[in-house]
């Protein structure tokens, strides 16, 4: 008896050895994506297509607060906006990489990039504002995120898992954020 048929923990595999092998050689062209994938691919490729635009808008708007921070006191402030803009991206990258995994196409268009986000681009006035958009911005993606945890539930553990990392770096930028506020009080 292999390995595939025994019962691990007390739970048996549902598949044996050739069952496995069989179905991983039935379209190979869908790579990552096999038959045991529950979830509706389309709408979870349009999830992350949303959550991707929302990074970049955050990306941008990291990046314009990290030059146009002005002042002694806005010197951390500034630090600390370079080092989102960075995180963002690697978000961004994350996502774009698990659409192709998915056989779908990035939307990296700066066509239609503000509607497909789920945050605004919002400039900010001066240091505190542009602390307060940001906040709203990360406050914004927690949200979504969570969401989108939620609605995959285990039909895409990778995608889940995946978010589930973003959302905690996201969870880390808002209190960040909030802590920033709080000293300019």
């Amino acid at each position: 008896m292999n390995l595939a048929t025994k019962a691990v923990d007390g739970k048996p595999f549902l598949s044996d050895i050739k069952t496995l092998r069989d179905r991983a050689r039935l379209h190979i062209v869908e790579g990552a994506v096999t038959a045991g994938y529950k979830a509706e691919r389309e709408t979870v490729i349009k999830l992350l297509n949303e959550a991707l635009a929302t990074e970049i808008v955050c990306v941008l708007r990291y990046k314009r607060h990290h030059f146009m921070a002005r002042g002694l006191e806005a010197r951390p402030a500034a630090a600390e906006f370079a080092q989102h803009a960075l995180e963002e991206q690697a978000h961004a990258d994350l996502l774009a990489g698990r659409i192709t995994q998915l056989g779908g196409e990035p939307d990296f268009s700066p066509e239609g990039l503000a509607t497909r986000s789920h945050a605004e681009y919002a400039e900010g006035k001066d240091l505190s504002d542009m602390i307060k958009e940001d906040l709203i911005a990360e406050r914004i993606a927690i949200d979504s995120y969570g969401e989108m945890i939620r609605y995959i539930g285990g039909d895409d553990p990778t995608t889940r898992i995946m978010l589930e990392g973003i959302l905690a770096m996201e969870e880390e930028h808002a209190d960040d954020l909030s802590s920033m506020l709080k000293e300019k009080k």
